[in-house]
């Protein structure tokens, strides 16, 4: 993964969070990723996130390499030291939620999500193709013109069927339930489509299966399984708004939207002073 992040910083590239962080608030772009202003605070969420991530590639990276599964105990330990080690040395205030208004319960709740992970995941009839897939494509235009942008991405796991059917899986953590409209509108599994159509992992034409594996942050934790797919209209689709972002920001185009994101913004200040 190092390897591909160092490839990815020597191109000029695009990823499916910055084109959703431009979507969702283009000022906050100017912010992150054009002035790359240090964060005046992170969510909780953040370091949490990647915690959960770390420890859940670690139970698919050893059925990958060996065939053994991992103990949940490991599991649990890579998260808390993770997630421990995450906010030890954040040079910025964290900010909690009333699901896990310190440490301790962030901790606790992480953990509870995982033993729901360990008890419920089930890979039957599928074989594991890779984990933290690293992919990368040229974006091309609306008229088939090649761009000099990459889009880059890491798809969490990519499963096979007994028939030979890939299944683009997405590991993620909420309280929320998804809808259905949400999961099939989502643009990074358009972006995983892309990039796997792009590398020939499936035919152009080929309609792409994919799912969100979503640990819900409950009193009692449940592992929810919601599925979608993607075709190559919805890949046309997302190169086209690709390039438009792209445009956006090439014209120096960064407008404040004020929403739900808003709470947890790590530039609350510097937008209030824009």
């Amino acid at each position: 993964m190092k390897e591909a992040l160092q490839q990815y910083q020597n191109q000029l590239h695009i990823s499916h969070s910055q084109i959703f962080c431009y979507l969702a608030c283009s000022l906050k772009y100017q912010f992150q990723y054009v002035e790359q202003l240090p964060k005046e605070r992170i969510s909780l969420a953040l370091p949490f996130g990647k915690a959960i991530h770390h420890s859940i590639e670690r139970y698919y990276r050893s059925l990958i390499d060996d065939g053994t599964i991992v103990s949940l105990d490991l599991m649990k330990n890579l998260f808390e030291e993770g997630l421990a080690m995450e906010l030890d040395t954040s040079e910025v205030p964290i900010l909690y939620k009333n699901e896990a208004p310190d440490t301790d319960s962030a901790i606790n709740m992480g953990k509870g999500l995982l033993k729901t992970f360990y008890e419920n995941i089930d890979l039957a009839g599928m074989e594991i193709v890779d984990v933290e897939l690293p992919l990368s494509a040229p974006l091309y235009t609306p008229s088939g013109e090649k761009t000099d942008i990459t889009l880059v991405g890491f798809i969490d796991l990519l499963l096979r069927d007994t028939e030979g059917n890939l299944l683009v899986v997405d590991n993620k953590t909420s309280k929320q339930k998804k809808s259905q409209d949400t999961v099939d509108t989502d643009l990074q599994m358009t972006a995983y489509s892309y990039l796997l159509a792009a590398n020939k992992y499936v035919f152009p034409r080929a309609e792409v299966a994919c799912r969100f594996d979503v640990l819900r942050k409950l009193k009692t934790p449940k592992l929810e399984h919601y599925f979608t797919s993607r075709t190559a209209e919805n890949r046309r689709r997302f190169a086209k708004i690709a390039n438009s972002v792209l445009a956006g920001i090439d014209q120096r185009i960064f407008i404040p939207v004020k929403g739900w994101l808003c709470s947890d913004c790590s530039y609350a200040d510097a937008c209030s002073r824009w």
